[in-house]
């Protein structure tokens, strides 16, 4: 007792020493290329706004149209639930915390739109809005009255249009320097990348960006949107999507699915365009296998079914719209675009119910895991991670709160950051 038992090996050290120098370069590679989840709050949404139609008064505005298509259309809990067939058990905490997120914060993510939502201008008028956006976006934060991420799609970098979508880009992130620095929230989106060299035409863009103001090396980063079918599988044969991501040298932040460009270049006709068509299955599929473990997030597209008119014709879209969202959060796609002031009700309850509707589970299971106290399902280390991620993401969007997760599980936030892979404190 209290000895250590001597064991035999029949390896010498210099075997071992030999096999960690021969893999060295693999274990720096591994840390480089899947280095995890980044550990920020994800937004549920990403919604578009044409850049002149952006105002100061934007984000208040959406939350107060989807307000009151939730009280026409949906006054309490019990109309929502028999629109969307929410189970009577979530229906009273799905419609109250729909309604207080509409008050309290609309918008997740505001993308300023240069592009198709805006289409080609004059350039005077599209510099002018370009500056107008950065000092609008720069006063928001200022005020708080920001949404948590916030920031302009520019016009991607075919010919026809490169130089005016790096103009733009320059105007709007040299406006928010001038107006004291880029926000943390600030996100940039490059629309309808074809090949990883454009990828890298923007990483040498943003880079110049940097020297030119003494910003640190890697501080913007960017997403990538994925609209055309070389963007998923090249003429080579290779998976473009995951030479993008690492063109984009650390800086690509999240993958955005393009719908109705994606659909259309693979031959869809409009009426079949969808989340749920099969070529939109397969992009998604092959984006989240590229991005799994790379810190690049995913984000699903959207649908052009828009919830206004009578209740009947807001109820089908609304249904339509729903079932879509709950869709990719099975799938694990835990973002998407949302097009109209509508949209919020059920981009929330779909995301409400879904974190509500397996909380005690997950923190049954997240609690024996860390009790070692067994139960009926036997979970390993990265099961535990995955649930302590859905916990997070829900108290990230407000679907779930600190105190009753603690109830249920007995940990902390700290914990639960700590058993994801996150660092601590990073949540929204």
């Amino acid at each position: 007792m209290g000895q250590q038992e001597t064991v035999a090996t029949s390896l010498a050290d210099t075997v071992r020493e030999g096999i960690g120098a021969a893999l060295a370069q693999v274990d720096a590679d591994l840390a480089r290329r899947y280095p995890g989840d980044p550990g920020t709050r994800q937004p549920v949404h990403t919604v578009y706004v044409p850049g002149d139609a952006f105002a100061a008064d934007t984000l208040r505005s959406w939350g107060d149209q989807a307000l009151a298509a939730l009280d026409a259309h949906a006054p309490d809990a019990g109309a929502l639930a028999a629109v969307l067939g929410l189970p009577d058990a979530l229906a009273d905490e799905v419609h109250d915390r729909v309604r207080a997120k509409l008050l309290r914060e609309p918008v997740e993510d505001l993308r300023i739109d240069f592009e198709d939502g805006y289409g080609p201008r004059p350039d005077a008028e599209e510099d002018a809005a370009a500056a107008r956006a950065a000092t609008l976006v720069a006063a928001a934060y200022e005020n708080r009255t920001a949404a948590p991420y916030m920031g302009i799609r520019m016009k991607c970098m075919e010919a026809a249009v490169r130089d005016r979508g790096i103009r733009t880009l320059d105007i709007f992130l040299t406006g928010l320097m001038a107006a004291g620095g880029l926000p943390d929230g600030l996100v940039l989106t490059l629309p309808k990348v074809t090949y990883a060299e454009q990828v890298t035409a923007m990483v040498r863009l943003l880079e110049a960006f940097e020297r030119a103001h003494g910003l640190e090396s890697g501080r913007i980063g960017f997403e990538i949107q994925i609209e055309t079918t070389q963007s998923i599988l090249g003429a080579d044969g290779r998976a473009t999507v995951a030479r993008m991501i690492e063109a984009a040298e650390g800086r690509a932040t999240s993958l955005h699915y393009g719908t109705f460009d994606y659909s259309a270049s693979c031959g869809v006709s409009a009426a079949h365009q969808s989340l749920d068509h099969p070529v939109a299955d397969h992009a998604k599929a092959v984006m989240q296998v590229a991005a799994a473990g790379t810190g690049v997030r995913l984000s699903d597209g959207s649908t052009n079914v828009l919830p206004v008119g009578p209740a009947d014709r807001v109820h089908a879209a609304w249904r339509l719209h729903h079932g879509l969202v709950s869709r990719s959060l099975a799938r694990a796609y835990y973002q998407g675009w949302d097009m109209h002031p509508a949209h919020l009700p059920t981009r929330y309850a779909a995301v409400y119910a879904f974190y509500r509707g397996g909380l005690e589970q997950a923190a049954a299971r997240l609690a024996a895991y860390v009790a070692k106290a067994g139960g009926d399902v036997m979970d390993e280390p990265a099961t535990a991670k995955a649930l302590s991620g859905y916990l997070l993401r829900g108290l990230d969007c407000g679907a779930v709160d600190t105190a009753e997760v603690a109830r249920l599980t007995g940990l902390t936030r700290a914990d639960l950051d700590t058993l994801a892979g996150r660092p601590a404190a990073t949540g929204g």
